[in-house]
């Protein structure tokens, strides 16, 4: 078994006024070349924007974009004429495919929106972009794996790629264990809230653990924790 370790205050920072960003991989202005990437997973962004704010329109290609409120909402608007309102507990796919254009914006001019922005390689390049997005009640993931974005589970939201993303909101003292569907693939388990242990490494808030050749983990809350778990192919 193979694991890297990426705590939360070692994570890149970006304040903008606007936009305070943390960012577990290379991205923009923040670059660590050992923080490239995690097999197919290029970018995880943990983004908090100003009421009235967000990203203008801007294109994208050949990537699997997943958008995940944390709370807030965000307004979508895109290049095909979509426009869309995701909010929490909402999980939303874009794939940019032969290119798209696209804007997030806070829905609301009161309140912060918090969200995760996820990157993920694609599977098959230059595909007809497409867009995504499905409601995941939160009692459905409550001691439970809750499998939001896949390629052959019709109760997520697809994407052009072999990778899982589920979330779990544990009880202190719960364990579980989350059998990969693919043993060349790895896991980046990142820690939403909350103490827990993987494996033996325990983890904090925000803190991440990539583990790769094993075909599980093992996890247990410490307190009450919530999980995002991205599985991934760990060859690109």
């Amino acid at each position: 078994m193979k694991t890297v370790l990426h705590r939360s205050g070692e994570r890149g920072h970006a304040e903008h006024g606007w936009l305070n960003s943390y960012h577990s991989f290379s991205f923009a202005g923040y670059h660590d070349p050992a923080k490239i990437h995690f097999g197919a997973l290029r970018v995880l962004n943990d983004d908090t924007v100003k009421a009235g704010y967000g990203f203008g329109k801007h294109p994208h290609d050949n990537m699997e974009i997943v958008s995940i409120p944390l709370a807030g909402a965000l307004k979508h608007n895109d290049s095909t004429g979509r426009e869309a309102i995701i909010k929490q507990n909402d999980v939303q796919i874009m794939s940019a495919g032969s290119g798209i254009a696209h804007s997030e914006m806070n829905a609301s001019d009161k309140n912060e929106v918090k969200f995760l922005q996820i990157w993920i390689f694609p599977k098959e390049k230059n595909i007809t972009p497409r867009y995504e997005q499905k409601v995941f009640l939160p009692q459905e993931r409550k001691n439970k794996i809750q499998t939001v974005v896949a390629p052959d589970n019709k109760d997520a939201i697809w994407i052009n790629q072999d990778a899982w993303l589920s979330l779990t909101d544990l009880e202190k003292d719960f364990e579980t264990v989350y059998e990969l569907k693919n043993k060349k693939d790895g896991v980046y388990a990142f820690v939403l809230n909350g103490d827990v242990t993987i494996n033996g490494q325990k983890l904090n808030s925000r803190d991440a653990l990539g583990i790769s050749e094993t075909d599980k983990i093992n996890i247990k809350a410490n307190t009450g924790a919530e999980l995002l778990l991205i599985e991934i192919p760990m060859a690109i």
